[in-house]
């Protein structure tokens, strides 16, 4: 371990410590599992306005399942609204800084939600602080630019690697927009060593394609999710190059000291894949999944 400045960086042989150190920390901090929220009657769901998974008006895809997840255990629904930097923070209680795969650890902070439900895709960082729930949507990193753009549109070759070299080599001198510790930042899949200029976006993912759009660069980066909602709220305006990353999932996140109710939702998640309810909910939210990912939803 070494420090920089009083902040502690953990390499990745450090994680069964960490894990160690942020269980029993939080767990003196803040009881949270399973049942110390029924006792306190609330589970706060932590999201950040995203695609349709969370729109702002009080609805979206994961707005919805933790809902009915409420429901299920019997208490009360709380949405707590917060954003892309924040949400670990928000739900284990410390100050966290995504270096690569590892993390900084730098400081305490306060615990705001139980669930983080926002599209939140499953990545080698977050995996070292928080437990996530089975994978409950597929993603991927696609590149996606104006209809206009001289860039063409891959042939998918069955084969990953190649299908993503052959998106990179058209990246050359092109700008692509990002945004830093989410999984969209543009650092995560080398694209400065492809040749492009990468762009670090300050505003809301959603605001991404209408900046694309408008010019302020030639190419953004999208979710899969993302993606698709906006061929359908921009028809004609976009279109996508080709896949930038290998096949990845979403999910829901807890404490690592909440053992209890991640196994609890689970349970219902699986419940709701069984009897339909999940699919039905994608359906109205991401109609187009289906259509390019009809396996993972049988």
């Amino acid at each position: 371990m070494r420090s920089k400045k009083g902040v502690h960086v953990f390499p990745a042989f450090w994680a069964a410590a960490l894990t160690l150190f942020l269980g029993l920390s939080m767990a003196s901090a803040y009881a949270g599992d399973l049942s110390e929220i029924k006792e306190r009657g609330v589970l706060r769901h932590l999201g950040v306005v995203y695609s349709n998974f969370v729109t702002g008006s009080g609805d979206g895809l994961d707005v919805e399942m933790v809902r009915l997840f409420d429901e299920h255990l019997g208490v009360k629904y709380e949405f707590v609204e917060t954003t892309w930097v924040d949400a670990v923070s928000d739900l284990i209680g410390k100050k966290v800084v995504p270096r690569g795969d590892n993390i900084e650890i730098s400081g305490d902070a306060p615990t705001r939600g139980d669930i983080i439900g926002t599209g939140f895709t499953i990545l080698p960082w977050r995996e070292k602080i928080v437990e996530f729930s089975i994978e409950s949507f597929p993603t991927q990193i696609w590149l996606v630019t104006r209809v206009d753009s001289p860039l063409v549109p891959i042939q998918p070759s069955g084969d990953m690697e190649k299908d993503i070299g052959a998106v990179k080599r058209q990246l050359v001198n092109q700008s692509v927009l990002g945004v830093e510790r989410t999984c969209l930042d543009p650092n995560l899949y080398g694209l400065k060593e492809a040749g492009a200029s990468t762009i670090q976006f300050t505003m809301t993912l959603n605001a991404l394609v209408p900046a694309v759009i408008n010019g302020d660069a030639q190419t953004t980066i999208l979710e899969v999710p993302d993606a698709l909602d906006a061929l359908q709220k921009w028809p004609g305006k976009i279109k996508i190059i080709g896949p930038l990353s290998p096949m990845q999932s979403m999910a829901y996140a807890f404490r690592k000291s909440s053992p209890e109710l991640r196994d609890s939702f689970n349970v219902f998640l699986q419940q709701c894949k069984r009897d339909g309810t999940y699919s039905n909910l994608v359906k109205k939210y991401y109609p187009l999944v289906f259509n390019y990912y009809p396996e993972f939803f049988q």
